[in-house]
């Protein structure tokens, strides 16, 4: 491929903040017209890289040079970036709900008057030329906040046309879409690269790598560790730069022998959200829930352990009936949870490490009325060894450790009451292979010590390479249950798309 087709160039990239080198002398070339996935450990650089691409960072001083189109930059801010075609579309998306989608599409450049008013004729007539190329079936009138998420982000993926993106950075797009929005979204990809645009596509999800990318760029502890392209590449490929070694065994099944019933559920149900559930967790059994977003999984496990309340239903704990009528009874009575969302449900994320780690165990760590230092101490240095948790120290806030590193935290709050039922919502979600292959291989470690947990996955080769039970999920009611040679890809996908 000639050089005329390399649309971006970063050369000897580095970036120091202080007591850490978090990038390297990193290169990266991105070409016109193609999907270049960057991907790499939590850590490795990405979002360093990309801010500084997009102008929120500055590299070092006299560290490298950037060139877009054949023209050394030097952004200053996210809209010097996007003033010379270059825009990232982040997780969490930069609209405006209560305007419209043509008012979104061009907010801080819309058409006015002779005047001075706002042009509405020329702003929506833009805005449906725009939406039209990228096949998007909607009124530009339309309020924004009223479309599905997808839908919203294909409304940023115009606003980037309309501001004349020449790259897009996509960062981790897909974490709050279904499978169909995620087609629609990859769908909308393809057409951009016909237009010439180039993507960076930033994401831990690795089949979708395989499926959308044309090269791979993996960064490691701030450094280059390589590039594939796509088509020539495995994933041990990938795996090996990423971390520095080949994963053997990416899912560890639990081989622990199941014992008696400690956890049940009897009808449960919640009106709007989930009706008439009813299963049961043994000792050392993993029993996973699997079925597409909005199923009604994370509903029935807040509601098992007392954060939403039941209509009906009951909970039996070890055959006695229990009333959880908040998170402090199930904590009380022996559950642990790890939610969805670690950031805002798990972690107290201006808190330490250390005390993150003992917050469950307030209750049975004062003595009248204030902490134990020492027993403090003990859970922190008990858990960073066993889980492995990387961390400078005790004293270190948990909003600077990765995101396998905090979820190691989460899971430490939990380990620490010795919990009989565990709870695992969305346990690898965001974090990179290496981390996603250890909490694998500690869920199988907890069930084989006798704790029943219940894992809830969106990713299908997670649910059956972990679980020694699926239900599955459709609409808020059970549409099945899988054991042994029954957890089959077909099996599931039926399930919840309730054929057969």
């Amino acid at each position: 491929m000639s050089e005329a087709t390399v649309v971006l160039e970063a050369r000897n990239i580095s970036k120091t903040f202080p007591g850490v080198k978090a990038l390297d002398s990193v290169e990266i070339e991105l070409r016109r017209g193609e999907v270049l996935a960057l991907v790499g450990e939590n850590g490795a650089g990405k979002s360093t890289l990309t801010k500084i691409l997009s102008g929120i960072h500055q590299p070092d001083r006299g560290s490298g040079d950037i060139t877009l189109s054949g023209e050394v930059v030097r952004f200053q801010n996210s809209k010097d970036a996007k003033s010379n075609g270059l825009i990232t579309i982040y997780q969490e998306l930069s609209l405006v709900p209560d305007l419209s989608v043509a008012e979104n599409i061009f907010l801080g450049n819309i058409p006015r008057t002779k005047l001075n008013l706002i042009d509405w004729k020329e702003l929506n007539r833009r805005a449906e030329g725009i939406l039209k190329d990228i096949e998007l079936d909607i009124s530009p009138k339309e309020i924004l906040g009223n479309l599905s998420i997808s839908r919203q982000q294909m409304v940023e993926i115009a606003r980037a046309l309309s501001q004349g993106a020449k790259v897009i950075i996509f960062d981790e797009p897909t974490s709050s879409l279904t499978e169909s929005e995620k087609d629609v979204l990859f769908k909308n990809i393809n057409a951009l690269k016909k237009k010439d645009v180039a993507i960076v596509y930033i994401t831990h999800k690795m089949d979708e790598v395989f499926e959308l990318s044309d090269r791979i760029a993996v960064l490691r502890d701030g450094k280059n560790s390589g590039s594939l392209v796509t088509k020539e590449a495995g994933l041990d490929d990938v795996i090996q730069l990423m971390i520095g070694r080949v994963i053997d065994d990416y899912f560890h099944k639990n081989e622990a022998e199941k014992g008696k019933e400690v956890l049940r559920v009897e009808g449960l149900s919640r009106s709007g959200e989930f009706e008439d559930i009813s299963f049961s967790v043994r000792e050392g059994a993993v029993v996973g829930l699997y079925g597409l977003v909005g199923a009604g999984r994370s509903e029935v496990a807040e509601s098992i352990f007392g954060a939403r309340n039941l209509d009906s239903g009951r909970v039996l704990l070890e055959g006695a009936e229990v009333k959880i009528n908040n998170t402090g009874d199930a904590v009380h009575l022996g559950m642990g949870f790890l939610p969805e969302d670690r950031k805002e449900q798990g972690l107290v994320l201006g808190m330490s490490c250390r005390d993150n780690m003992s917050i469950a165990k307030l209750p049975w760590i004062n003595k009248l009325g204030f902490l134990s230092p020492s027993m403090e101490e003990n859970i922190y240095k008990e858990y960073k060894d066993k889980l492995s948790i990387a961390t400078p120290g005790p004293t270190y806030k948990v909003v600077t450790l990765s995101g396998g590193n905090q979820q190691k935290i989460v899971l430490a709050k939990w380990l620490s009451l010795n919990p009989k039922v565990l709870i695992l919502d969305e346990p690898t979600r965001g974090i990179d292979v290496g981390s996603k292959a250890e909490i694998h291989k500690l869920i199988a470690s907890l069930a084989e010590a006798g704790i029943a947990v219940v894992v809830i996955s969106s990713e299908m080769p997670e649910i059956m390479g972990v679980s020694d039970r699926i239900i599955t999920m459709r609409a808020g009611r059970i549409t099945g249950e899988f054991t042994e040679d029954e957890i089959t890809e077909s099996n599931l996908i039926n399930a919840i798309a309730h054929v057969g």
